[in-house]
């Protein structure tokens, strides 16, 4: 049986037409349907049946949930090189925010000093997605004990139209201003940041459960 097949074992057809909903760039007929539970729990079979190397080189994939596979099983390589070197090959293939966005391979925990050259290679490509993930992982793994004022130069310094890059950095410094408020905060006073994503940052930082009730009021002021 193949691993397309498997997918399909796993379909759930209203889980599929959820799915179409939120990702509206992707055309119906190329989502199974598979939950990310049950995905993620064949993705473990995939490994320990010695099938994850083949699957890996099997690009591009068909359907949608075969993408998921493929970035939950990059998220499991150990090696730190052979990660980098199968996020690299993939992400040329991702044409949605979901794959993007579940791409978050264990091994970059371990290696932050190497892994931010990689980030600022990412999120300085045009390619929407590659942009994106770049800017994701940025915002997963630098915020926090290995936060630097100057990361915040990265998402800022990008120039995209596209929606998806734009959210994501709004994403970004609503998390930022979560975390490094004083650091942050500094990016919307001067209107570092063009007037959606200004906006849309304010939106989605008022929307947070670890901004205060103060901090919200003085951001709904600076709203453009």
């Amino acid at each position: 049986m193949t691993i397309q097949n498997r997918l399909f074992e796993l379909q759930d057809k209203e889980y599929a037409a959820f799915q179409s909903k939120l990702i509206p760039t992707l055309a119906k007929d190329k989502i199974i349907g598979v939950r990310i539970p049950a995905a993620r729990k064949l993705a473990m079979q995939v490994i320990k049946d010695g099938l994850a190397n083949a699957f890996l080189k099997d690009l591009p994939h068909v359907f949608y949930d075969e993408n998921i596979l493929h970035s939950l099983l990059i998220s499991e390589i150990k090696d730190y090189s052979e990660c980098i070197r199968q996020v690299d090959v993939f992400l040329p293939y991702v044409d949605n925010w979901a794959v993007c966005d579940i791409i978050a391979p264990k091994v970059f925990k371990k290696n932050r000093q190497e892994l931010i050259g990689k980030i600022k290679e990412w999120s300085s490509a045009r390619q929407t997605y590659t942009c994106r993930f770049g800017l994701g992982i940025l915002m997963c793994h630098y915020l926090d004990q290995d936060f630097v004022e100057e990361y915040l130069e990265i998402p800022a310094l990008v120039q995209s139209d596209d929606y998806y890059v734009k959210m994501m950095v709004a994403w970004f410094f609503a998390t930022a201003l979560s975390k490094q408020w004083d650091a942050a905060l500094p990016y919307l006073i001067k209107n570092r940041l063009d007037p959606w994503t200004h906006n849309k940052t304010i939106q989605k930082a008022r929307e947070s459960f670890r901004i205060t009730k103060e901090q919200k009021i003085y951001l709904k002021e600076l709203k453009r």
